[in-house]
Order: structure tokens, then sequence, then C-alpha cells
């Protein structure tokens, strides 16, 4: 048997398994299994309304910055410093966008791999850089008023700081290894 077949064969059996399993622990438990569902599905629509007007708020302010040119101004300010490193300034619009959006730095990523290839300097720093990053601005605004902090200021800090550690990790794997 491949290893294909069989990673196949288990992912066929693996949520019944599961719902079963839940089926039994609930009847040994003596619970109402679709009860604790169902209440279980009303907390989560709950999170989810009380999260609309956050990730509503964050979409708007993603599309006005991406609108503004400010990622393209600041792209120019900041190529002379990337020249000196010997970075491309072509990832910089990713640098910039990854805290914010993961689709839209995602985008930017797939934008430099089919123009500069998957092998180029260019394209394996922006796949280290997508995967060695993450939205933290999106994350803090999300799971924060989910949980109903409102005192961010030391996680935002800390959060762009590793990406900032991410993005030059990301500038010396590709200088050391490639």
């Amino acid at each position: 048997m491949k290893e294909g077949d069989a990673v196949g064969a288990i992912s066929v059996y693996v949520l019944p398994v599961f719902l079963l399993s839940v089926f039994m622990m609930a009847f040994v438990n003596k619970t109402n299994a679709f009860d604790h569902f169902v209440e279980g599905a009303k907390e989560g629509m709950r999170t989810t309304v009380s999260l609309v007007p956050n990730i509503v708020g964050m979409i708007v302010a993603i599309k006005v910055f991406l609108a503004s040119g400010i990622v393209d101004a600041i792209a120019q300010f900041l190529n002379p410093v990337l020249t000196a490193i010997h970075v491309d300034a072509h990832v910089l619009p990713l640098m910039i966008l990854r805290p914010l959006s993961g689709s839209a730095a995602l985008s930017v990523t797939t934008d430099l791999i089919s123009i500069y290839g998957p092998d180029s300097t260019v394209g394996r720093l922006a796949s280290i850089m997508q995967g060695s990053t993450d939205t933290t601005i999106y994350i803090i605004t999300v799971y924060f008023a989910a949980v109903g902090l409102s005192e961010m200021k030391h996680a935002l800090k800390l959060g762009l700081t590793a990406d900032l550690i991410g993005f030059f990790a990301a500038i010396l794997a590709v200088s050391l290894f490639f």
C-alpha cells in the first residue's frame, strides 16, 4: 500500500470515529450531546456577531490604506535602506502588508513568484517572509475583541517586533543558503 493510499483510507474514518466517540462519551456521562451542540452553536454565533464590527472596520482600514498609495510611498522611501543591505525592494510591499492582511500579502507573494519565479532570490525571500511572519494587526484586532480586551499596546509592540525579526531572519536565510 502506498503512503497516499493509507492517508486516504485513514482520513475517510477520522470524522465518523470522532463523532461516534463523542456520542459514546455523552452516553456514558448521561448528557444530551445535541443540547450541548446547540448551546455551543449559539455561543459561536454570539461571538461571530460581536466580531463583525471589528472585522468590517479592519477590512475598510486596509482597503483605504491600500488605495491611498501609502504602500508605494513607504516602499519608495525605504528603497535606499534595502538596497544598502542587498535586499530586493520588490519584497517591501509584502513587508508592509503582511502584518495587516494575509490575503493582500499572499496576493503580493503570488505576484512576485509569478514574475520572478519560485527559485529566484525574490521568490524565495517572499515565500520565507510569508511563512515566517503573521497578520499581527488583524490577529490583535479580532482576538482582543473576541475576549473583550481593549489594552493591546504591549501585544502590538511584541507582535510587530516578532514580524520584524521574521523579516530579517528571512533575509538572513536567503542570503546564507541561496
